[in-house]
């Protein structure tokens, strides 16, 4: 019960987040969200490559708005999957990032993108910026490939037993270990009261052979590994600039509001909820990989500090 509600709690302040953004788009952003401490050495508010990563983003979530009226899924040539579906390409790993689900999704993302990537594209220049934001974006790609590979694995090889042994004991440990859902409770009643039933066993196997199908073919999108890498960034170069967030009523400096967000990401990642949609541990992965390049870069000057 206390796991399940610090679970709840992490998920209400990770999900406030997304309200103090869009919050911070109002004509109050001054008093809501603020940056104090520091003065970029640039004064462009769309430096070059930001402004194309957005209009970019833009035109392709706009085509995939107007594609499937020409017979055409971007998704499956565009979107990440995972290595072992039949629609899985190389080039998904970079062209996954500029796709998106919503347009909250893209808004959210954008918003980002520009909130931090105008910060640290006037700091480092457009071509160290490009490569960061990429390097991010496909580092998050690979430890999202990585931790499905994980569960993908436990989940191929629990139903390979579960062929091997199949049963309506069996099947419901399956469902609860693998936290299923959308399987029906009167077909479950049924099968519970005639347990020995080929018909309800033969469909059990179908049913979660389907489920794996559908795991592997699912579609990953959006910049959000890349996005958590700027954030990352900013934090690490910047951790002690104070920030305001929409109600909580002190500064956080951003080394622990940065911080924060990495250790919810974990918990939910850990967590894995059913019905939850969102790559926990690419937006992980986009801040592993900003770390390393940071480190690689000598990034971490003590003198640079805000």
């Amino acid at each position: 019960m206390i796991y399940r509600l610090i679970i709840a709690i992490s998920s209400l302040i990770f999900n406030l987040y997304y309200v103090a953004v869009a919050f911070t788009l109002s004509p109050f952003f001054s008093y809501f969200c603020t940056m104090t401490n520091f003065r970029p050495v640039s004064s462009q508010e769309f430096p070059p490559v930001v402004k194309n990563l957005i209009i970019i983003n833009a035109l392709v979530f706009l085509i995939q708005q107007v594609a499937p009226r020409f017979g055409v899924d971007l998704e499956n040539i565009m979107a990440l999957h995972y290595w072992a579906s039949p629609l899985f390409r190389w080039w998904q790993l970079f062209t996954h990032m500029f796709m998106h689900g919503s347009f909250t999704h893209i808004l959210f993302n954008m918003y980002g993108l520009w909130m931090f990537g105008r910060i640290l594209e006037n700091i480092w220049g457009a071509q160290r910026f490009i490569i960061f934001y990429l390097i991010c974006g496909f580092g998050a790609a690979l430890c999202h490939l990585g931790v499905l590979t994980i569960e993908f694995t436990r989940f191929h090889n629990a139903f390979m037993e579960y062929q091997a042994h199949p049963g309506f004991v069996e099947f419901m440990h399956f469902v609860r270990q693998h936290q299923i859902n959308g399987i029906s409770p009167q077909s479950i009643a049924d099968w519970q009261a005639n347990p020995a039933s080929i018909d309800y066993i033969t469909s059990s196997v179908n049913v979660l052979h389907n489920i794996y199908s559908g795991m592997i073919n699912e579609a990953t999108v959006g910049a959000s590994g890349a996005i958590f890498g700027l954030l990352f960034a900013f934090g690490y170069l910047f951790p002690n600039t104070e920030m305001y967030i929409i109600f909580i009523p002190v500064p956080i400096k951003a080394k622990w509001l940065i911080g924060g967000y990495a250790l919810i990401e974990l918990v939910q990642g850990v967590n894995n909820s059913a019905g939850d949609n969102i790559a926990h541990f690419a937006h992980l992965g986009g801040m592993l990989f900003a770390f390393i390049l940071l480190r690689i870069w000598g990034s971490r000057n003590r003198n640079d500090f805000y």
